[in-house]
């Protein structure tokens, strides 16, 4: 019976429908071009011309080489049909829609992303390398950097839970949360629980989630149950079965806000497995932290910039700056400066923030992605930090949970490797954590992975920090991780001559993916 039900949940499951109603628009899309250039030459003529044309836009546009390649090929390869379908699925960016009033969100917030000098003069005190990598945040991208913030560094997801949970059980004005995933099961169930007698006690409950994220973990249209609890929600671009690249634009973060005052991100989702309650891919390591103080300002930033573009509830911000509900002062940890990434913009802001780490760093660099899908640029930073001695090492997971995914992961380690990169791979099973640690100074905590889907089509975030305890914290979970995983030897790195064809035929694709 149980068998009969999965494949009965399979069937209807809403992945799946969307899927089928796809496959059917290509098939059709097919048939239907070759109909029409069977009928008429002048047809096969307008079709390449239009190929011609989408080589020529591609080649000029400010992207990513490895992306301009990954479309120029597929062209070349259909000149008939290349060209249409970049036309349906080239653009990168979200809906005219969606970026219209986002950017006009932003104009409303834009008074409240002020810097403090006196803070960029004490940085530039202690290492004008680190001050570049601020004013870059703060001046382009409008993050601010903060003092006057207490940060604790999780190193796995069942210790950053039960104190998300009581964090949440102390809100008395607001909780704002946007999450990618979530998965009814023990995690959910508590954080809803809550939500609801908070939202009962006449507490503002505003909750963000990903329909793609959850697309196989919650019911359709979820967000009409949890309004009738009084939960305040919203989905993010909700999946529809039509052709569009505007549908790989997700909202990647993870943020909660409680109060105004303090705030939690990282790499954790609400799903039982991302707490080790659930076995997927052996072990779970992920990591998050928490934030208390003025900093958590940028977290509440983003969260209200995507909530007010979806639903218009503010005109007045002021009541939710840190201090509007905490008028004492903050304890300090060093400075803190989280920052999102979105790509209404042309800066790939998650990606220049590892540059400029990697550039930067002197002894070691220790970083965790379970992704390693990386562009001409970040190969060649992390090639010439270990040519110049620097001790870099790259942990990924020694259980996937994407296959092919992993497979053009691997295809990096011989490359990275012979410049003298160490890699990896968490033998206890799956790392999902997206963290990176530099010589005792720096480190960033987030939701970005080193792969194209975060670095280029995501909406992400993450928290650059500089002086803190919670640096040297990353330091220690990194060097225990490494510990526990295998070191990938070049004898490691030999495979068959089909699986290296394979590598490279998803290196070619891989802007795609």
């Amino acid at each position: 019976m149980k068998s009969k039900k999965k494949i009965v949940n399979r069937i209807f499951n809403r992945i799946f429908l969307v899927g089928i109603l796809l496959v059917i628009q290509v098939i059709w899309f097919i048939i239907f071009l070759l109909d029409l250039t069977s009928q008429s030459w002048w047809i096969n003529i307008l079709f390449t011309f239009i190929s011609i044309l989408a080589i020529l836009i591609v080649i000029n546009k400010e992207d990513n080489p490895a992306y301009k390649l990954a479309w120029v090929i597929p062209i070349l390869c259909f000149p008939l049909f290349g060209g249409l379908l970049y036309v349906f699925c080239g653009n990168k960016k979200p809906t005219r829609k969606l970026r219209r009033k986002i950017e006009q969100v932003d104009t409303l917030l834009e008074e409240y992303r002020k810097q403090d000098k006196t803070i960029l003069k004490e940085i530039g005190a202690f290492d004008k390398g680190v001050l570049g990598q601020v004013k870059y945040l703060s001046n382009i991208v409008k993050f601010p950097i903060y003092k006057n913030t207490r940060t604790q560094y999780f190193e796995s997801g069942e210790k950053n839970f039960p104190v998300m949970l009581q964090e949440l059980k102390k809100a008395k004005h607001f909780i704002f949360m946007e999450y990618f995933i979530i998965h009814d099961g023990r995690m959910w169930g508590d954080i809803l629980e809550i939500l609801k007698q908070k939202a009962k006690q006449g507490v503002e409950v505003r909750l963000l989630y990903d329909d793609f994220g959850s697309l196989t973990t919650l019911p359709y249209q979820y967000y009409k149950e949890l309004e009738e609890c009084g939960i305040h929600c919203e989905a993010f671009n909700p999946v529809v079965p039509i052709l569009s690249i505007v549908m790989n634009n997700r909202d990647h973060r993870k943020i909660l806000v409680i109060d105004g005052h303090t705030g939690f991100t990282g790499g954790i989702n609400l799903s039982d497995e991302y707490i080790n309650e659930k076995e997927r891919f052996g072990y779970w390591k992920d990591t998050g932290i928490m934030l208390k103080g003025e900093a958590v300002w940028n977290l509440t930033l983003m969260f209200l910039e995507i909530w007010n573009a979806l639903r218009p509830t503010d005109q007045n911000f002021e009541e939710f700056l840190p201090h509007y509900y905490h008028p004492e002062p903050f304890e300090g940890d060093g400075y803190v400066q989280p920052y999102g990434d979105s790509p209404l913009d042309e800066e790939t802001v998650g990606e220049n923030v590892y540059l400029n780490i990697i550039n930067a760093a002197q002894e070691y660099l220790y970083a965790f992605t379970p992704y390693l899908i990386i562009d001409n640029e970040m190969i060649t930073a992390l090639c010439l930090a270990a040519k110049r001695g620097v001790d870099v090492r790259i942990v990924t997971p020694q259980i996937p949970d994407k296959k092919t995914v992993f497979c053009l992961t691997q295809s990096y380690y011989r490359q990275l490797s012979e410049a003298g990169v160490k890699i990896y791979q968490f033998t206890p099973g799956f790392i999902h954590a997206k963290c990176m640690v530099c010589d005792d100074k720096v480190a960033t905590v987030g939701t970005i992975n080193l792969d194209y889907r975060s670095l280029y089509l995501h909406f992400e975030c993450g928290v650059f920090l500089y002086q803190t305890k919670s640096v040297l914290a990353v330091k220690e979970d990194a060097k225990k991780t490494i510990e526990k995983s295998t070191f990938i030897t070049p004898e490691l790195m030999k495979q068959g001559f089909f699986k290296n064809l394979w590598q490279a035929i998803l290196r070619l694709f891989a802007p795609l993916m």
